[in-house]
């Protein structure tokens, strides 16, 4: 269950620093590691799931010669994190109980 719910707060993460805007894997790793310890290795496996689920569009932008994939956030990843919200209220009520 522990590996379960990691993978469903990373990728959690992954949407919400798209909310910011578009970006490209590198950046989504430095923006993340501010918060959560991520490598590139891990992050785009998530990458692939979220968009194998409709939850992030990708584009191509020509950079220094070379192309370089953007992730775009889609309705359904805003979805995802809005039922995500729903759901921690709940958790956080369970919490809340655990520490008092």
């Amino acid at each position: 269950m522990k590996q379960q719910v990691k993978k469903g707060v990373l990728e959690i993460f992954v949407l919400a620093i798209l909310m910011q805007g578009d970006s490209y894997g590198y950046k989504i790793v430095n923006d993340l590691v501010q918060y959560i310890g991520i490598t590139e290795s891990t992050l785009y496996p998530i990458l692939r799931r979220l968009e194998k689920a409709n939850e992030l569009n990708t584009y191509n932008v020509l950079f220094q010669g070379r192309n370089r994939k953007y992730y775009q956030i889609t309705q359904i990843g805003k979805k995802h994190i809005d039922e995500f919200l729903l759901e921690w209220e709940d958790v956080r009520k369970i919490f809340d109980i655990l520490v008092k």
